[in-house]
């Protein structure tokens, strides 16, 4: 049964701006696969940034795509490649499932706001494997608050900002960042809903621990309700 925050967001879809520039008469977005079926994503191509950049490129130059997408609720592999990830306590349970979606692209993609709304936080979280620069913007709908992440985005893109600057809806509010500044990624954006922000400021658990799966996708709704991204998906 679909939840108040569902139904709500539901209402207002259609007057939605895209989040990241695409044209629907001939663009095509590749559904990227990061979990364990993924065989040809290998521990070495994981593990070294440039690697993993040029993986992703390949992928996208042979599907003939401008972007690739995925990873809301996957249990993901790719996490093996950062200490950020692994438990406190050895033996322990590590964080391997995605709780927003990606958008993989070229450094310096365009990301718009698709409502308006103010910024919430942002923050340069700079650890290997972590968000790099990441910006929390604050949105109300009939009434309902609720918030969104863009993480990955360039360093640039945050030093402009301050806390309650009001957003437009459309406005161009950041680009993916180069692995320097989005925390030695592939450059994409991580988009991501969050109804509670559990007092946490310019950043938000973007990976869970498995055993914590219903709680988190519970506070974080699918992006595909935003995004809308899923009819220009293209298998690989």
């Amino acid at each position: 049964m679909p939840s108040v925050f569902e139904n709500t967001i539901r209402k207002y879809q259609s007057t939605f701006h895209p989040v990241v520039p695409v044209d629907p008469a001939k663009d095509k977005l590749l559904l990227l696969d990061f979990t364990e079926k993924n065989t040809e994503l290998t521990s070495n191509i994981i593990s070294d940034t440039a690697s993993f950049s040029a993986y992703i490129n390949r992928k996208l130059q042979a599907a003939d795509c401008r972007l690739g997408i995925g990873g809301y609720n996957e249990h993901r592999t790719v996490y093996n490649r950062s200490a950020l990830f692994d438990a406190a306590v050895p033996g322990e349970e590590p964080r391997r499932l995605h709780i927003g979606t990606d958008i993989w692209g070229a450094a310096g993609t365009p990301v718009y706001a698709f409502m308006g709304g103010m910024v919430h936080s942002f923050a340069f979280n700079d650890h290997f494997g972590d968000y790099g620069a990441t910006m929390i913007l604050l949105h109300q709908l009939d009434g309902l608050p609720f918030y969104t992440l863009y993480g990955h985005v360039s360093l640039k893109d945050i030093q402009k900002l301050s806390s309650g600057q009001y957003i437009s809806i459309g406005q161009k509010i950041a680009h993916f960042g180069e692995p320097a500044e989005n925390g030695h990624w592939p450059p994409h954006l991580h988009f991501q809903i969050i109804l509670d922000m559990e007092l946490k400021e310019g950043d938000y658990p973007g990976v869970c621990k498995y055993s914590e799966r219903q709680k988190y996708l519970g506070n974080c709704p699918d992006p595909e309700l935003i995004l809308q991204l899923k009819r220009y998906t293209k298998k690989p």
